[in-house]
């Protein structure tokens, strides 16, 4: 299939970055994982969303550029946990209908995301992972994060009908979408390796553009 990569989208707590892991060391691809322990603002962020949800927005925006360029320099196959186009159309859109971005911050967001994002190739597949509310919260309840604590239900529900929007009128590449809710594909063999499998005949059927 040539030189490739898979992005794995989802909500916060959906098992992006536990999938990319398991995905990686399964069939020898890199991962590239999502900056939030390097993100300097994210814990204001959560405590104060409106005064640092476009330093925030912005800080991942040129983490993913910087993603972008490294695995596009990479010699084999890559795996990347969470997409610049989720942080885009999900989470500061929803900044934005919510109030927490001001109309101007996110004109000028939405600007630099475009000029960026009309130069990067596309994945050839991106597996979304799809989790229910009552799911998201008890993974995020597991791993202890202090600054995820103050996440309600409902901002997680808003970011979830995004996500299916997103998802839905998405057509720059093949989309794979795995519900998760009775799923536990870190600790159950027979889950994963039917993700796997599912990850491996939608690469073959999907045309896709190869990494350049």
């Amino acid at each position: 299939m040539g030189r490739y990569f898979v992005a794995i989208a989802g909500n916060i707590g959906a098992g992006k970055s536990t999938l990319t892991g398991m995905l990686a060391e399964a069939f020898g691809w890199q991962p590239f994982y999502e900056a939030n322990a390097e993100n300097p603002y994210l814990a204001d962020f959560y405590a104060d969303m409106r005064r640092w949800s476009f330093h925030s927005q912005v800080f991942f925006l040129g983490k993913r550029l910087e993603h972008h360029r490294q695995l596009l320099d990479h010699p084999g196959n890559v795996v990347q946990d969470r997409t610049v186009y989720e942080d885009a159309e999900v989470f500061a859109r929803n900044l934005y209908q919510q109030g927490d971005m001001s109309e101007r911050d996110y004109d000028a967001y939405r600007r630099l995301y475009q000029a960026i994002s009309a130069f990067l190739p596309p994945p050839r597949l991106i597996v979304y992972l799809r989790a229910s509310v009552i799911t998201l919260q008890a993974h995020i309840a597991k791993r202890g994060r202090d600054y995820e604590r103050a996440i309600d239900s409902h901002y997680l529900s808003r970011l979830n009908r995004l996500y299916d929007e997103w998802i839905e009128d998405w057509t720059a590449c093949a989309v794979l979408t795995i519900d998760v809710d009775n799923l536990d594909f870190q600790h159950i063999p027979a889950h994963f390796d039917a993700i796997a499998r599912r990850v491996q005949v939608a690469l073959q059927a999907s045309p896709g553009r190869d990494v350049m």
